[in-house]
């Protein structure tokens, strides 16, 4: 049974979707308050029950991920779609919005729309057009990873790195190549073994090391004391596979 909000309720909903990409209220049906955002088309639905806020959002992407982050069971939105209850908002709004601006195809349709016009003749006007897409791909990993290392945690933009599994020339489709799920975001250290195919990572998040790692170099870059990468899904596997398969160096 939906619950009516009170006024301190509705002020913590007013600023929670103004504050995270969702400031324009689409009004209410059946007991849930709608919101939009003019950088997030997607319908966000919310309502009270139980104690607790069920949030509904209609980019299914983005709420499918969550719903499994969550480890939360499904419930019914207006619109037939699905929604979880939560116990804090602000999180889950934030993370709605970063999904829906980094999930395929987010990345792909703004890199087509920014490099229509560009001309691709040369090998110099290529190279703009792919710099044009790497950057389009750093700012989807920063949204869909949080702004942070999974596996350090650093959050400084400048030592951050977007990391390609699949390499940017290795992708046969620009698909494949702003797909959120090819890229990890990495610390530059890591993002530099990474990409020379001294560490690569198992399907579970596992930190697998190169033979030809030095044991002196694994002590100084102290991946002995890094967790496990989580936040893994089905669609990273593909791409860690080729990872593993055609960059990651196994050799003595």
């Amino acid at each position: 049974m939906l619950q009516p909000l009170t006024t301190l309720q509705c002020l913590e909903l007013e600023r929670l979707t103004e504050d995270n990409g969702f400031g324009l209220p689409q009004g209410e049906e059946d007991g849930w308050a709608a919101f939009t955002g003019l950088a997030c088309p997607w319908r966000l639905w919310v309502a009270r029950a139980d104690g607790q806020w069920l949030v509904g959002f209609a980019h299914e992407g983005a709420m499918a991920e969550v719903a499994a982050e969550l480890g939360a069971a499904s419930l019914r939105r207006p619109d037939g779609g699905t929604a979880v209850a939560v116990a804090e908002l602000g999180p889950i709004i934030r993370r709605l919005f970063r999904l829906a601006r980094s999930l395929p195809t987010a990345p792909l349709d703004s890199f087509r729309d920014r490099t229509r016009a560009l001309p691709k003749a040369t090998e110099a006007e290529r190279l703009v057009v792919q710099r044009v897409g790497q950057d389009i791909f750093r700012a989807a990993l920063l949204e869909y990873w949080g702004g942070a290392c999974p596996l350090t945690g650093i959050t400084h933009p400048r030592l951050l790195r977007a990391s390609h599994m699949k390499p940017w020339a290795a992708c046969e489709t620009d698909a494949e190549r702003l797909d959120i799920h090819n890229g990890l975001l990495l610390a530059a250290h890591l993002d530099a073994a990474f990409d020379a195919g001294l560490i690569t990572f198992a399907d579970n998040g596992a930190l697998i090391v190169s033979p030809g790692l030095a044991p002196a170099d694994r002590a100084a870059l102290r991946l002995n004391a890094l967790p496990p990468l989580t936040g893994l899904k089905t669609a990273h596997r593909p791409y860690l596979a080729s990872h593993r398969a055609g960059v990651f160096d196994a050799r003595n």
